[in-house]
């Protein structure tokens, strides 16, 4: 399996966290890729011309994060990171909605700020500053139900806090919500987010 992969990208991170928690990483071929350039050997795996995208070994391409990750989760013997049918898979599909909410706030958000302020831009980034303001402030309510990255929600929400930290460190996160904070500090001592620290 290839991977289009770049090591900045929260959604990449997600999906290698899911290939480290199922014991699967080493079987993925990473292409280093920049989406922003629209590279062939990307736009003939995935026409968004977005990362993460998955090529098959039958040739074919899977993409965004959400379905690569529930792809890898039947692969292997490891278990399940979607749970079956019933309340607690709902719960992890929630948890990844808005662990991916924070991402699609925060990824558009950070590239919007290395242009010149306008009006609307101002207006734009200030929306996306206060949805994820809400969604951690949503997750602290929760927290103390989180378990130890078991879930594709609960790997979603910690790529989600982690690129927070890569990229908005200057707006910390944490005060206010110490039971999130807590897990996160737990959490990202295990190997699906230890060994996803983003660079660049």
């Amino acid at each position: 399996m290839r991977l289009n992969h770049s090591a900045a990208s929260p959604y990449v991170r997600k999906v290698m966290a899911c290939a480290i928690a199922r014991g699967i990483d080493g079987r993925l071929e990473k292409l280093t890729t920049n989406p922003h350039q629209s590279p062939p050997e990307l736009l003939g795996v995935n026409p968004l011309s977005k990362v993460p995208a998955l090529l098959l070994g039958d040739g074919t391409a899977l993409y965004d994060s959400p379905v690569i990750c529930e792809y890898l989760d039947g692969v292997g013997d490891a278990p399940p990171l979607f749970p079956a049918a019933g309340p607690a898979r709902w719960k992890a599909l929630r948890q990844q909605a808005l662990g991916d909410g924070i991402m699609d706030a925060s990824v558009p958000r950070r590239r919007e700020m290395g242009f010149p302020p306008d009006e609307g831009r101002a207006a734009f980034i200030d929306r996306q500053r206060e949805t994820v303001a809400r969604v951690v402030d949503a997750l602290e309510k929760e927290a103390g139900t989180f378990g130890e990255l078991g879930t594709v929600g609960e790997i979603a929400v910690g790529c989600a806090l982690g690129y927070l930290d890569f990229r908005f460190a200057a707006e910390p996160w944490r005060p206010g919500h110490d039971r999130l904070a807590a897990w996160y500090a737990r959490v990202s001592e295990l190997p699906p987010l230890a060994r996803t620290v983003p660079v660049g």
